[in-house]
Order: structure tokens, then sequence, then C-alpha cells
């Protein structure tokens, strides 16, 4: 805690002192070691109840801490082994978390990844991980908006052809945003699909770099399809 720290919170809580009666703060360090070697000015504060100084190095195995300090704990840990942990955590967030909470776990996790791999995209730092397509957050949104599209359009043609409709939306959403806007012509030969097809495509789109990588596979596609 330096002073411009120390500053800005007497700062806030005087700025926001209607709202914050009283106040602790907690310092997070990867390790002692990172801790500022000057802390005289401070003494007193650093030594009163209202500031905690966390270590992260000092938690324990990080196997056994809860996931949300283990996520801490995984942005301290060396490059060799940060993938194999990382795994485990993805697995334990599954059991051990909430549902509605998991997919932000997921996001965290992968973000950790990102900053510690950065000679790798996003897409190739959840293929490390062994995430699915499923469990990404772009394929959630998307089928977010596709499920209410297909829904309404379920209500109006019937259940098969709503839950087509709805797996077209998720994954026209999907190439957009991985090879950019599709033209009508493409949009069209996608509408086309059965769900088998539409689940083949889903396969293979991470592959895709471009829209032509999308042309050629809807071209051979077509052709086997044919013979």
């Amino acid at each position: 805690m330096d002073r411009s720290c120390t500053g800005e919170a007497f700062l806030y809580f005087y700025r926001n002192r209607v709202r914050f009666s009283d106040w602790q703060a907690v310092v997070i360090y990867p390790s002692r070691t990172l801790e500022q070697s000057i802390t005289l000015p401070y003494e007193d504060l650093l030594k009163s109840d209202r500031v905690h100084r966390v270590y992260l190095n000092e938690l324990g195995e990080i196997t056994q801490l809860p996931v949300g300090v283990a996520l801490m704990v995984l942005t301290t840990i060396e490059e060799t082994e940060a993938p194999e942990i990382a795994r485990e955590l993805l697995a334990r967030s599954q059991q051990e978390v909430q549902p509605d909470n998991r997919r932000a776990i997921i996001e965290m996790i992968t973000t950790i990844m990102v900053y510690k791999f950065i000679h790798l995209s996003r897409q190739e730092v959840e293929q490390m991980l062994g995430i699915t397509l499923q469990q990404t957050r772009v394929y959630q949104e998307a089928k977010a908006e596709g499920r209410q599209e297909g829904r309404q359009e379920g209500r109006q043609e019937g259940r098969q052809e709503g839950r087509q409709e709805e797996a077209g939306a998720i994954l026209l959403r999907l190439l957009a945003r991985k090879v950019g806007e599709l033209p009508a012509a493409t949009k069209m030969q996608i509408a086309a699909l059965s769900i088998e097809q539409l689940e083949a495509l889903g396969d293979v789109l991470l592959d895709f770099a471009s829209l032509s990588d999308l042309d050629r596979w809807l071209t051979n596609f077509s052709d086997i399809g044919s013979n």
C-alpha cells in the first residue's frame, strides 16, 4: 500500500462518507518479496485492524483452496504448471460451483490463461484447457438469442423445426463473430441444413479462419451429400 493508494482510499471514503461509516481493506500480494519495502509512513495503518495483507503463495496447496481463492493463486502459477491446474479448477467448478456461476468461473480461468500465454489466441487457450464450444461465452450468448428465436419459430411451425431454427440461429451468430458478416447466399445454405448437418458444422467452426473456409466446407459437404 503506497502513498498514492492510501491517498486514493481516504479520498474515496471521504467522498462516499454517507455510504460508508466504517471500512476495511485487503491488500493482495503474490508473495512477501513483492511488498513495498518502505512502510514506515503507514505503519500505524498497516498494523491496525483496517488493513489486511494476503500473500497468495502462503495460502497453501491450490487444490485444497476454495475455487474463488484458487483463481487468484492461479495468476501466480508458472506456465509449465498452469494448464494442468487450470483444467483441475474447471473440473472442480462443475462440482463445487452453482450452475449460474460456472460460466463466470470458466471466463475467469480462460482470461487468466490468455494473459499467461500471450502468444496463443483465446480459442487456442480454450482448446488447451479442454473447454468445449458449448461452454464458451460467445456460444452461450448466441444460444440465448437463438433460443428465443427458436421458441417463437417452434410455436409457429412445430417443435422439430423450432429446434432446427434455434441451432441455425446460434451457428449464424457464432460464424458471424468468427469470420465476419455472412452473405445472404451463405445464410440460405446454412438455413437449409438439417439438424445433423448443423451439428457437424458446429464441430468444425472453431477451425475456420475466414469466410472462404466456411464456403469450402459448405461446398465439400454438399458434394459429399450428392454422392
